[in-house]
């Protein structure tokens, strides 16, 4: 999954794809690379973030979506407002990524409507505060609590009518947690791949990998990057969420030959 930030403020690549020409030149070169799916976001969830007025986003996404389904590309559309859903989904996205897990009143519904994957996933607090002291405290600790509720997320698009083979769980890394929440979940990712739907992980350059090589450029962090995508491919993950597509096609394309990668499906 290669990333379209649409956006002037994202942690990462704010501001170089805001227009539609750039962003435009920027999917293809993802799609160039072998990027599966294109997620596209108007409205940075990064730490700190304030929130985009519906307007604002809706006129930075609906353009590049509109352009990317009349291309063919399988696009998703990272947001987390019912009504900019169904926009999008009218406009030719396939897949809705909310980083509030449908939550909202009436995201199940504008999902459910249509033919639509949905990726959930777990962020404890907002974008604005989620950093400021997270805390995982319930049984099985932020493992255990990050399957808790992406269960019963999956659970309520279920009975809302999602098929559970539209669902896709991601356990937020970055979002509302410290660097010890993000490797745990990390190296016990098995446990929300048993869980029985396909998993996303989302390292891309974040802050935390920055932590641990000692890189506080968010564009230095290519190689970090890729060695959390090959250790969560190696827990179970199906996709990966990315800025540098074609580093990590390369690297699973070669890393799947030498090694046995997992199938969640067995």
């Amino acid at each position: 999954m290669g990333i379209i930030n649409v956006t002037p403020d994202s942690f990462s690549d704010g501001g170089q794809h805001i227009r539609l020409p750039a962003a435009l030149n920027h999917a293809e070169r993802l799609l160039a690379d072998g990027a599966d799916v294109l997620d596209v976001g108007g409205e940075s969830t990064r730490p700190g973030a304030p929130p985009v007025p519906l307007d604002e986003e809706r006129r930075r996404v609906l353009p590049v979506v509109e352009a990317l389904a009349a291309r063919g590309a399988c696009v998703s559309v990272d947001t987390r407002h019912p009504a900019l859903m169904r926009e999008v989904i009218a406009a030719g996205a396939s897949i809705i990524n909310d980083v509030q897990a449908l939550a909202a009143p009436g995201a199940i519904e504008a999902c459910a409507a249509a033919d639509v994957g949905v990726v959930l996933m777990h962020m404890q607090g907002q974008p604005g505060t989620m950093q400021a002291a997270p805390r995982y405290e319930g049984a099985g600790g932020v493992v255990g609590e990050v399957s808790r509720y992406l269960i019963e997320r999956a659970g309520a698009c279920e009975a809302g009518g999602i098929a559970r083979n539209r669902i896709v769980l991601d356990p937020g890394f970055g979002f509302g947690k410290t660097t010890e929440h993000n490797l745990e979940l990390t190296r016990r990712l098995g446990e929300i791949v048993a869980l029985g739907y396909p998993v996303l992980a989302g390292w891309s350059r974040k802050r935390t990998l920055g932590e641990l090589t000692g890189r506080p450029v968010a564009s230095e962090r290519v190689h970090a990057s890729i060695a959390a995508a090959l250790a969560c491919v190696a827990h179970g993950a199906r996709i990966v969420r990315v800025h540098d597509v074609g580093a990590t096609v390369d690297a699973l394309r070669v890393w799947g030959e030498m090694v046995v990668i997992p199938d969640s499906r067995d």
